[in-house]
């Protein structure tokens, strides 16, 4: 049998320059007369975050709606005369909402908040917004360029991407547009997002963390105001968790995706509850499959059925139930990722992606489930550059069914022999689904196969599941992985002398896991790992909260079985090469858990390299300036080359 080395350059697969090809489209927003206006981002190989503009589809074509470079998140006014939208404000860099007619025109600015704009929606008579402003009391201005003290004093004092917090908490604001003065709706030590409005437009539901405790939990809860003004009620008694909420037609109960479990930490695991106020919350009976967040506006229809995405062993469905519960109807099939769903009457649009394409905005008649995409935005690369073949591979282990997506190179010959990586993705909760995955799609082009495994823990396998990781870091989850390497093995194609593993977040601690446990692979390139969960427990931004959750009680009480589950613990025991790939202003998993790491193995004698990526927080593979997100992907193929040639 031939022994294939893994190509270099491979002119018909994905390369790392070619991520500054790629086109992402987001926040689609369907009008009545059938019109989608849409963000729509591009690479700006000078700065990070790229550029963005609104586009519009209508006729069977899309062109520019704004001139950008900055705009995002468009929404229509429920009349479709206007579409407001985030743009920097005309003084400083922060984000503001202006609106400009369907018709075209001019863009006015209509918020000038000193803490700029996260979010924001329309009232139903389209002449009010609410808007979601961070506000910091503690806020000084100076001009005489002294350095400046931050007082810490809470233990959620910053956050990953963003930066210092400090006492800052998210607001919400009622912006009358015949108005200059914004009327703030609350003041509360607790972020409050993702507010909408009641059909009547005199209330306002939003989601709250502020809740007792919030330091050391992610709890959160749903509370209604009155848009003029006033106290708050709670709404979501009986949930611990919630993400998203929308009206009921008649304005008299809500939907929301969230969870009454609290050991059920992440969002991608949320399910529908039917709220009234001064009742518990009801879980939906009949839903099978898990929420995609976050639920649509106007997704609660006339006839009392609930429309929304859902997700199921990595596949996305576009669902209905009635909301009194019955039998879950699917409207549009799996083998393939939805997100960012608007519904519009008896339509809806999303974006749509697969293994064969990045995200797409896709239309649906939600009468008889047909639809269509509207855009290719990225025909210009997959033409040059088609993806690979993937194949879905499940076993059971432990009364649990485990699922995999093995990729194949490109030209691939099974009567010859092939380097295996082993991809490990973050969360724990996270999941590998029916989604073009840039990594994956350069390493398979590359000439390697590549095993994208879903261990216990990942998300959209059900709820016992997902918390069968908890407590137990580098255990089952271990094993489920291990296993399935050990079965992909078998086949004969496989070079079982050249396995690779990479990972990143808590794939980073569980590639880093596995070269201190299992000697076989030949190179691991870890990316923003979790090494340390003692010392991660006090640094990480969400270290308290998360580690409690998933690690179980504080690192006061649990320092012997924290450092039982390190990897740093087991630094001794690695013959693998490693390489840490790391961004300096991680707050999630901060840069001090590869420095531990490199130190120790490098004073070992071990075979390592550690790169540092300035100005980088952790999600930097889709943030960072593109020369850092290219070069990200460079050092892991050119390590993999050098050591499973």
């Amino acid at each position: 049998m031939n022994v294939l080395p893994p190509s270099c350059e491979e002119e018909m697969s994905l390369q790392p320059a070619d991520v500054h090809d790629l086109t992402s489209v987001s926040s689609p927003s369907l009008s009545a007369d059938g019109s989608v206006i849409y963000g729509q981002t591009v690479t700006n190989a000078e700065r990070s975050g790229g550029e963005s503009k609104l586009m519009i589809h209508n006729d069977g074509e899309s062109r520019p709606f704004s001139s950008g470079p900055k705009d995002s998140s468009p929404c229509h006014s429920p009349d479709g005369a206007l579409v407001g939208f985030l743009r920097p404000g005309a003084d400083d860099e922060k984000k503001q909402v202006w609106v400009i007619s369907t018709a075209g025109g001019e863009a006015r600015q209509v918020s000038c908040l000193k803490g700029g704009v996260q979010g924001f929606a329309w009232a139903p008579g389209a002449d009010r917004l609410v808007v979601v402003s961070r506000v910091d009391p503690d806020m000084v201005e100076t001009e005489d360029g002294q350095p400046q003290t931050q007082v810490v004093q809470r233990i959620r004092y910053r956050g990953d991407g963003e930066g210092w917090r400090g006492n800052a908490f998210s607001q919400l604001f009622v912006l009358d547009l015949a108005s200059d003065e914004p009327l703030q709706l609350t003041d509360g030590e607790g972020d409050h997002l993702a507010p909408v409005w009641s059909p009547e437009g005199d209330r306002i539901a939003y989601v709250t963390d502020e809740v007792e405790g919030r330091d050391f939990s992610r709890h959160s809860e749903i509370r209604v105001i009155p848009a003029a003004g006033g106290e708050s009620i709670r709404w979501s008694e009986g949930m611990s968790r919630v993400g998203s909420v929308a009206w009921s037609h008649d304005g008299n109960h809500l939907v929301a995706a969230g969870s009454h479990d609290p050991d059920v930490w992440d969002p991608r695991q949320s399910w529908l509850f039917v709220l009234t106020h001064g009742l518990s919350a009801r879980a939906v009976a009949g839903m099978t499959r898990t929420i995609v967040q976050p639920i649509a506006q106007g997704c609660w229809t006339q006839n009392d059925d609930l429309i929304y995405i859902a997700d199921h062993a990595g596949e996305s469905y576009l669902c209905s139930v009635h909301a009194d519960g019955g039998e879950e109807e699917i409207i549009l099939g799996g083998e393939r990722t939805l997100t960012a769903l608007c519904v519009q009457q008896d339509d809806a649009v999303a974006v749509a992606g697969s293994p064969e394409r990045p995200g797409d905005i896709f239309q649906v008649d939600l009468q008889d489930g047909s639809g269509h995409f509207n855009t290719e935005v990225n025909a210009h690369v997959l033409n040059d550059r088609p993806p690979v073949m993937v194949e879905k591979v499940t076993f059971d282990r432990n009364d649990l069914e485990i699922q995999a997506r093995l990729l194949f190179p490109d030209g691939f010959d099974a009567s010859k022999q092939y380097p295996l990586i082993l991809e490990i993705h973050g969360g724990p909760n996270g999941r590998f689904s029916d989604s073009y995955d840039v990594t994956q799609q350069i390493l398979s082009g590359r000439g390697y196969l590549v095993l994208a495994v879903n261990p216990r823990g990942s998300s959209s396998y059900g709820p016992d599941f997902l918390k069968a990781v908890l407590r137990d870091w580098g255990g089952e989850d271990f094993l489920d992985l291990m296993a399935a390497v050990d079965l992909v093995c078998e086949r004969p194609y496989v070079d079982t002398d050249r396995l690779g593993v990479h990972g990143y977040s808590y794939g980073g601690f569980m590639s880093s896991w596995i070269i201190g446990h299992d000697h076989r692979f030949k190179a691991a390139v870890i990316g923003a790992p979790c090494i340390n969960l003692h010392s991660m427990y006090g640094t990480s931004d969400i270290g308290v909260s998360f580690g409690e959750n998933q690690w179980g009680g504080s690192s006061i009480e649990n320092v012997a079985a924290l450092l039982e589950r390190s990897p740093l613990t087991y630094a001794a025991e690695v013959k693998t090469p490693a390489l840490l790939l790391h961004g300096e202003q991680d707050y999630r998993c901060p840069i001090e858990q590869s420095e531990q790491f490199f130190v120790a193995l490098k004073r070992q004698n071990k075979d390592v390299e550690f790169v540092r990526f300035p100005e980088s927080a952790h999600g930097f593979q889709q943030a960072a300036h593109p020369k850092l997100r290219q070069e990200y992907y460079q050092r892991m193929v050119d390590w993999f080359a050098k050591y499973l040639s």
